[in-house]
């Protein structure tokens, strides 16, 4: 890696930045050490500074930026694509021509074809680029990231649900005969800054609304990593294990909690769990391991990760030792996109991984 990158700005675009994981990134990259955000483009806004739709950048570096046209981006070092689902892989060639690194934060490019025709319902724009791209979840694919020019963006559901299963799926602890069962608990921010009926504020406060109590797309991603890590282990899955997300909505603006119910191969005792998730997680930047018999904060709450890049993750038993309940916390806008972006830039880079992500998050 060359010297200078460490020494020089790294300059980025942002395609897209109008709407909340735009304005994350922009809020992110106020604070690294090594990038910075030069160009920000809206079809809606041109002409407008950033900090009209991202009022908490006023008077920031980042604020005073004003958005361009996507037609007007100049050639840049790392493009952050902030787009609706679909519009990334339609215009992946010219994205790609105009930086070296580019962040996808949208659905386009997680997904294998087959499975990505299956949950988003057709068939890919850009299938021969599918294979360049990385999955960008640091804990799952760190050692492709580094040497990556193209990463994908993660689903929040998802990414809360894997922190949650990983430490015992790499044990090999976890009985896939059985289901899996996810049930997610989701803030409003998740359905994205364009309101609707549904987000109306006397439709959506004091709601607890499930809006896909089946078949989540995001079961995809968990599949996803399944088979990565079976792979990894050298396991190969005689069928694909049975994964059920529901996903509700409730009175909170920021934050996933995913608790998970899976079923052991063997009978074990906590301090097995205890070992699993040390394992897995001692040497993790941004998870911690969240489990206490004192206090307010036993388990996991998204409630005092937001703003911040922290994974919370904790476990129960049941007491014959064969049921286990797996909890993840996460801010679903940073954690859950534009944290794990930048996460992914700094490995792309070569950085430290913790640049620009060290924000500890808010209580009370």
């Amino acid at each position: 890696m060359p010297d200078d990158r460490l020494t020089s700005k790294t300059q980025c675009a942002i395609v897209g930045a109008t709407g909340y994981t735009g304005g994350e990134l922009l809020r992110i990259l106020n604070f690294h050490p090594h990038a910075e955000v030069t160009q920000i483009t809206s079809r809606s806004r041109m002409g407008e500074y950033a900090h009209v739709p991202h009022p908490n950048l006023r008077g920031t570096r980042h604020g005073g930026l004003q958005f361009i046209r996507p037609e007007d981006v100049r050639k840049t070092d790392v493009i952050f694509l902030c787009l609706p689902h679909g519009e990334a892989s339609a215009q992946i060639d010219r994205w790609a021509a105009l930086a070296g690194l580019v962040v996808d934060l949208s659905a386009d490019f997680r997904l294998p074809g087959n499975a990505y025709a299956k949950w988003y319902g057709g068939a890919h724009k850009a299938p021969e680029w599918l294979d360049r791209f990385v999955y960008g979840l640091p804990e799952l694919t760190r050692d492709k990231l580094r040497c990556a020019r193209y990463a994908s963006g993660v689903g929040c559901n998802a990414t809360a649900t894997n922190l949650a299963l990983l430490p015992l799926v790499r044990a090999g602890m976890l009985d896939f005969s059985r289901p899996i069962i996810a049930d997610v608990k989701v803030g409003s921010s998740e359905g994205g800054a364009e309101s609707s009926d549904a987000t109306h504020h006397p439709e959506r406060s004091g709601a607890v609304r499930s809006y896909a109590p089946a078949g989540h797309r995001h079961i995809a991603e968990v599949e996803l990593m399944l088979e990565l890590e079976s792979a990894k282990l050298g396991v190969e899955l005689n069928s694909t294990p049975s994964i059920h997300m529901t996903v509700t909505s409730i009175e909170m603006v920021r934050g996933v909690l995913a608790t998970v119910h899976a079923f052991l191969r063997e009978p074990a005792q906590e301090k097995d769990l205890w070992k699993a998730f040390r394992a897995c997680y001692k040497d993790e930047p941004f998870v911690r391991i969240v489990k206490s018999n004192t206090g307010i904060f036993r388990l996991p709450e998204p409630k005092i990760l937001a703003g911040s890049n922290w994974a919370d993750v904790g476990f129960a038993l049941s007491d014959d030792g064969r049921k286990v309940t797996l909890l993840c916390a996460i801010d679903n806008l940073v954690k859950g996109a534009a944290g794990s972006a930048v996460q992914c830039l700094n490995l792309m880079m070569g950085w430290d991984e913790r640049a620009g992500l060290e924000f500890p998050g808010l209580h009370p």
